[in-house]
């Protein structure tokens, strides 16, 4: 996996005006029930490609908090999907009740990007939108890309790509599966908390299994920051989440730093059927994690730790 932090890039070569970081968003932009877990404070749209966005770090978060005096790279991911999802909103009219499928997304992050300060992070991200798909008079879908500056310095990017449909069309594709529940007594017994850095048993999403390198996902969706408002599915951060902890046990370093990551989203992965996760080392300290369900692949991830010299 290769990086392209850019070294040298101001953001004031870049764009004339800034973003506010005065105020979140309106949660329901970023579909979000708790405005605790609203990133987003601003958008400034410049044209139909490109759109600046402000977001805030906090110093503190209850599940993706700081750690060795650096922020969680998983905030950068979650900024990326709030980003593209109030771009879809505001700048492209996308209506609230539209059901977004994830298909890919990608993040990367320099230490320098990551550094805990004495007050939050403020985080500008410069979007540029390419291949909008639409379905007759209304945009489908679309990829776009992540230039993101701190303290006007180039520290991270990353690109995501997804579709919608209609809330009418989601419940006739779901199906059995628009109304599947699953309950904590179905879930697998966790890992040790301390093997992949946490403190207790809720934050676990990954239980035991029999085979090396191998583990069942754990599902709680009584868990306020995974299932922030339910879904008929496991949630696309639930599985970042995932990689990051496999990760973690397949290198036995509870303290890695997943700085770069791509995730490729092939299914949903259902609430109601266990699912298989399965890691593997690659060149480079990288590691792959496969998520498998009934047989067949439905997420792939590639992981890569910071490097600290």
């Amino acid at each position: 996996m290769t990086t392209m932090i850019g070294q040298g890039r101001r953001l004031a070569d870049l764009l004339p005006g800034s973003v506010g970081f005065q105020q979140t968003v309106p949660r329901v932009l970023v579909h979000r029930t708790a405005v605790s877990e609203v990133f987003i404070t601003d958008l400034q749209v410049a044209d139909e490609q490109t759109s600046h966005i402000g977001a805030q770090w906090p110093r503190a978060h209850s599940f993706f908090g700081p750690k060795m005096r650096l922020h969680d790279p998983m905030l950068l991911a979650e900024t990326i999907r709030q980003a593209t999802l109030v771009v879809a909103h505001r700048a492209f009219d996308v209506p609230h009740d539209a059901q977004f499928v994830l298909l890919e997304l990608t993040y990367e992050v320099s230490e320098h990007g990551l550094r805990l300060e004495s007050g939050p992070a403020n985080i500008t991200l410069v979007g540029h939108v390419a291949d909008i798909r639409k379905r007759k008079n209304s945009v489908a879908g679309m990829s776009l890309e992540y230039d993101c500056y701190r303290d006007g310095e180039r520290v991270a990017g990353g690109s995501i790509r997804w579709r919608c449909i209609s809330a009418a069309s989601y419940a006739r594709v779901r199906g059995d599966h628009h109304n599947a529940a699953r309950t904590s007594a179905t879930e697998p017994t966790p890992v040790a908390p301390e093997l992949v850095g946490r403190h207790h048993d809720t934050d676990v999403v990954l239980g035991a299994s029999p085979l090396p390198d191998t583990w069942l996902l754990r599902v709680d969706t009584d868990h306020p920051v995974m299932f922030d408002h339910m879904v008929d599915h496991v949630p696309g951060m639930m599985v970042v989440e995932a990689s990051r902890q496999a990760a973690q046990l397949l290198t036995g370093r509870s303290d890695l730093v997943p700085a770069c990551g791509a995730f490729t989203f092939t299914r949903y992965i259902e609430l109601d059927e266990p699912c298989i996760v399965r890691a593997e080392a690659r060149e480079d300290d990288v590691v792959k994690v496969i998520f498998e369900q009934s047989g067949s692949v439905a997420v792939t991830a590639v992981l890569k730790p910071l490097d600290r010299g």
